[in-house]
């Protein structure tokens, strides 16, 4: 089974992670500075390489151990479509993502994952985290708080479109149990997981 767990930054999914699934983590991704920036093309090539890679370590992850937990989304298309909801990015951008993720989709170099745990915590609990972790520097943190709202209406067309996919908490104790779905290249999911998102102003 291949498991995600999204939220906001400073929510605590690198910690939850680590704490309950040592072992069985694939890491998010970590900033180099050189990413591309203005081209919605190159970005989208660029992300989509970054996202298949590590779609491929929880493939990896989950051959040699049974379970995969990615600390953040391999997808990753809802933070382009996120900074588009709020006027932080161009709907040009996320257009360019989607196309670029929908081939990966279907080439089977990237795909969905069979469960996604969500966490929203309000932003008075993400500022005390934040300032109680002083080993992250979270430079964008303002703007990535203001991506609460818009992240979770991307996990619930998620949810309506695929019924049983997500849950809206890290739980204490085990998993659900859904085991490995059978659509994770289904690209009739993907478009109905587009298709059922809120249009972008």
């Amino acid at each position: 089974m291949i498991v995600v767990v999204e939220g906001p930054s400073a929510a605590g999914k690198t910690t939850w992670c680590r704490r309950h699934f040592p072992g069985h983590v694939v890491g998010e991704y970590q900033p180099t500075g050189r990413e591309p920036v203005g081209d919605p093309a190159a970005q989208a090539s660029y992300w989509s390489a970054v996202n298949a890679g590590r779609w491929a370590a929880a493939l990896d992850q989950e051959r040699a151990t049974g379970l995969a937990v990615c600390d953040s989304d391999p997808l990753k298309l809802h933070y382009s479509w996120c900074l588009a909801a709020i006027g932080e990015g161009p709907a040009a951008r996320f257009g360019a993502e989607a196309a670029a993720a929908r081939a990966a989709v279907a080439e089977k170099r990237l795909g969905l994952a069979d469960l996604v745990l969500v966490t929203l915590p309000p932003l008075p609990v993400l500022r005390r985290r934040r300032a109680g972790d002083p080993t992250r520097r979270r430079r964008h943190f303002d703007l990535h708080a203001r991506l609460s709202e818009p992240l979770e209406q991307w996990y619930r067309a998620w949810a309506a479109v695929s019924p049983g996919r997500v849950v809206w908490q890290l739980p204490d104790a085990e998993l659900p149990q859904p085991g490995a779905r059978p659509d994770r290249y289904d690209l009739a999911a993907f478009d109905g997981l587009l298709d059922a998102l809120p249009p972008l102003p």
